[in-house]
């Protein structure tokens, strides 16, 4: 769903009508609806069980996809992905605490390396199976798929998955906390999307106010949605989590501005840019499980602070692109980006679910994830903020080849500097052995 609606963006915009701007907010409204309401289901899988809440979550966003493939207008999409992104919210904050509940700490890295491959695989799948959809059947057809393919996932959920797994049970749901998180979340990411206008500014400070107070609740509450003590005790915890923001905040815009230059640029159609899209997820796919097996036997963190070295390498190369650059290029960059990722996602999550206890599986893969979507949404805003100030509310197709290559190449000098910087964060976590 994430990289075949990334193939349909210039198709959706053009039924739509849809700016530059407003385009953005296909994706957007997904991953600031997962980001929001990824931490308290979370905490409340814990409490009431993580295959209960899982399920709900398959469903919610099988129903909403398929609702999104019937949409009449762009705001009524807009508002489908956001119930999309409330039910990945749900199935992915609960996915790997699953996972880590079940299987020994000596396998944990070559689980998490395989259930990372499976989610690698599914983007690399999807930018093919997104542009053949999209221009032989259009792309409603991708959301409409989704419901066979859920109905069918929440058949084997229910029919193979034996047992329950609620080690919080009996602790209170922290309402008040988890309202005050939410609605600072959304008002910082909110305000992080209306830059450059004063608008952005205000929203900014409002979620900012509302994360201080939230952390506060948190510290004197009995049962928090979120125990502070793990980001202020726990070194290792902290740092992973800030290098998954870091990481995908660098990263995550790459496939939509790929995909934009691939179709407005190079003028390829969304199958044969499908194709091209596609190096970068088979990498992670093929090497995610050798990652995870590594880090099961190698620090953590040098393993994925390798992955964002490379990472940065990829940025730096997409700096230079221009209309007449050789497909070959952008081929070999998008599948050292999947090397860089294999070697960071995997590790990373190893270290980020080998630093807690066992009742605090659920809320870790919830922030962990939080922080992955936060990251998704700071690399958006960016890409909306830049293309503000050069491209403005316009199509991207009215615009001139040189302003969306100028704002192009800006938004991957920033990412790389970003990724940078991340590889000290990651290092600085020290050992877990």
């Amino acid at each position: 769903m994430v990289s075949s609606t990334n193939v349909a963006l210039p198709t959706i915009a053009k039924e739509f009508h849809m700016g530059a701007i407003m385009l953005s907010w296909v994706p957007m409204a997904y991953i600031l609806a997962g980001a929001v309401f990824l931490l308290p289901f979370s905490k409340i899988a814990d409490i009431y069980g993580r295959k209960k809440v899982f399920t709900c979550g398959i469903a919610l966003f099988t129903v909403s996809s398929v609702l999104g493939g019937l949409s009449s207008t762009g705001e009524m999409l807009i508002v489908l992905r956001a119930f999309q992104g409330v039910g990945s919210a749900v199935t992915f904050g609960t996915g790997i605490a699953l996972l880590t509940s079940v299987f020994p700490a000596d396998q944990r890295g070559r689980v998490l390396g395989l259930a990372l491959s499976a989610v690698y695989v599914g983007l690399s799948a999807g930018p093919f199976l997104g542009g053949v959809l999209t221009e032989q059947m259009g792309w409603r057809s991708i959301f409409l798929l989704m419901g066979p393919v859920g109905a069918t996932i929440i058949a084997a959920t229910l029919w193979s998955l034996k047992g329950e797994w609620a080690e919080a049970k009996g602790e209170r749901f922290d309402v008040v906390g988890s309202a005050v998180y939410c609605l600072a979340l959304m008002a910082f990411a909110y305000g992080l999307h209306l830059l450059p206008q004063r608008a952005g500014l205000v929203f900014l400070c409002i979620g900012v106010g509302g994360l201080v107070f939230f952390a506060r609740w948190e510290s004197e509450v009995k049962d928090p949605v979120l125990d502070v003590v793990l980001f202020l005790r726990n070194r290792v915890f902290a740092l992973s989590n800030a290098a998954i923001f870091i990481n995908y905040g660098a990263t995550y815009a790459i496939g939509f501005l790929i995909s934009l230059y691939l179709q407005y640029i190079k003028h390829l159609g969304p199958q044969a840019s499908g194709l091209i899209m596609v190096s970068q997820p088979v990498v992670q796919a093929l090497l995610s499980p050798y990652a995870g097996r590594l880090s099961d036997r190698v620090e953590p963190q040098i393993v994925a602070s390798c992955g964002m070295g490379l990472t940065v390498i990829g940025l730096a190369a997409f700096v230079l692109l221009k209309a007449d650059t050789a497909l070959w290029f952008v081929v070999a960059f998008l599948a050292l980006h999947g090397l860089g990722f294999a070697l960071f996602s995997s590790p990373n999550t190893n270290a980020v679910m080998g630093s807690v206890e066992k009742r605090h599986y659920g809320v870790a893969s919830g922030i962990a994830s939080t922080m992955r979507l936060m990251g998704n949404s700071f690399s958006v805003a960016t890409v909306m903020f830049v293309f503000a100030l050069y491209i403005g509310p316009d199509q991207i197709i009215t615009t001139s080849q040189s302003a969306f290559l100028k704002s192009m190449k800006i938004i991957f000098a920033i990412f790389a500097l970003l990724c940078f910087g991340g590889i000290f964060a990651s290092l600085a976590r020290g050992k877990m052995r």
